[in-house]
């Protein structure tokens, strides 16, 4: 594979060059700047920069050996400064990586790793420094032939390593189960779950229970009004009507897990504003994918760019979107539903309207699944992830 995105620390790659990011003047920067200067010998690089290449402006790149480094070049990509993104720090980002590689290519290396260059300590947008850098090696790539390596590393991405990935691990042993495809799609909106699995009730979304909750509350209002006259009103906690039987399997309709919805139907304005959101959403219940996913960006306050740059797709793929008939690829379908930080319920529902579920018996559905649970919408974690277990990559 020409292009892998990975997740180690770029001093440790065992590529011919390793690219690093570099300040315009003749000094060390704190992040991968400092960290290679560390890795291949503080003294004798700094040295070599100060006799032998002087300042260089921002979106520029030199190469130096690479010293006490396993890879024998470094090639420093100086790194633009975010200050926005209104005073041309794209174009000079787009060029760290194109003088990058046009170095290497001169240089006849064969494989080159490169850090998200300019989003640690230069501030650049990581979801956006992703995508100029998606955008620039494979444009090379059609042209040219190397091994190209995109490393992640950060404080996060081990904090990650150490606590939640583990997790995942442990939901994909827990969760994986090898069913034939034909049954993966037994229901459009709850997956694979059936009425009679123990999880089912689980997987029952707040809305439907606020649903039944209402029918619940109607239910018990119109059999106290009935019965006002000749007996004394039963306290609503003591009375649980046939709706919410059906939905915790005769179980007391409070020990259910979703305790903080109902813990809000005391409150007379909660349950108000509860029911606005049904109504909303119940209106909302014939839309196709385009017109839901649009109404679910507008009722949480994001916009439109903001939510396809953080699914690393092109503003142009998402110009599609707006079509009501427009129809993705389940894959892109996801990567929306990351981008617009939906939780599960909602990203079920919005797969449904394209005609696609969350299998139990598709590994790429079950990271998916994890990363939302957890509420962690980074697709280039995902995108680790997926590599990481032998899936192909979708931003590569």
């Amino acid at each position: 594979m020409p292009f892998r995105i990975v997740r180690n620390d770029i001093t440790k790659m065992n590529t011919e060059a390793i690219v690093n990011t570099a300040n315009d003047h003749v000094s060390v920067g704190p992040g991968c700047d400092s960290a290679v200067y560390k890795a291949a010998g503080y003294d004798e690089l700094l040295k070599y920069r100060e006799e032998n290449i002087g300042c260089v402006p921002e979106g520029g790149a030199f190469i130096t050996p690479g010293f006490k480094l396993k890879a024998k070049y470094i090639i420093h990509a100086v790194s633009p400064l975010y200050m926005g993104g209104d005073k041309g720090e794209e174009e000079k980002l787009r060029s760290c990586y194109r003088k990058s590689l046009r170095i290497a290519k001169e240089n006849g290396i064969k494989s080159i790793s490169f850090p998200l260059i300019s989003t640690g300590g230069f501030g650049y947008p990581k979801e956006e420094g992703m995508r100029i850098a998606v955008d620039e090696i494979n444009a090379f790539l059609l042209s040219n032939e190397m091994d190209i390596f995109l490393v992640v590393f950060d404080t996060k991405a081990t904090q990650l390593g150490e606590k939640i990935f583990p997790e995942l691990e442990a939901f994909i042993d827990h969760n994986y189960v090898k069913e034939a495809r034909e049954e993966e799609y037994g229901d459009a909106y709850f997956g694979s779950v059936r009425p009679s699995d123990p999880e089912y009730e689980g997987y029952l979304s707040n809305a439907l229970l606020i649903e039944r909750r209402l029918r619940c509350n109607a239910d018990i209002e119109e059999r106290s009004m009935k019965s006002a006259m000749s007996a004394p009103i039963m306290p609503v906690e003591e009375d649980i009507c046939d709706s919410c039987m059906s939905i915790a399997d005769e179980a007391e309709y409070d020990e259910c897990d979703d305790e903080e919805v109902f813990d809000l139907w005391d409150d007379e304005d909660a349950t108000l504003e509860l029911e606005k959101k049904l109504n909303e959403r119940l209106a909302h219940k014939a839309d196709t994918f385009s017109e839901y996913l649009l109404y679910l960006i507008e009722s949480k306050n994001m916009t439109n760019v903001e939510v396809y740059k953080r699914a690393c797709l092109t503003k142009q793929y998402f110009h599609k979107i707006k079509n009501k008939d427009f129809h993705p690829e389940k894959i892109k379908a996801l990567l929306l539903c990351v981008g617009a930080k939906l939780n599960l319920d909602e990203t079920k529902d919005l797969l449904a309207r394209a005609g696609y579920a969350l299998s139990p018996a598709d590994l790429t559905d079950i990271i998916f699944t994890f990363f939302i649970e957890h509420k962690h919408y980074d697709v280039i974690d995902i995108d680790i992830q997926l590599e990481e277990h032998g899936l192909p990559c979708i931003i590569s």
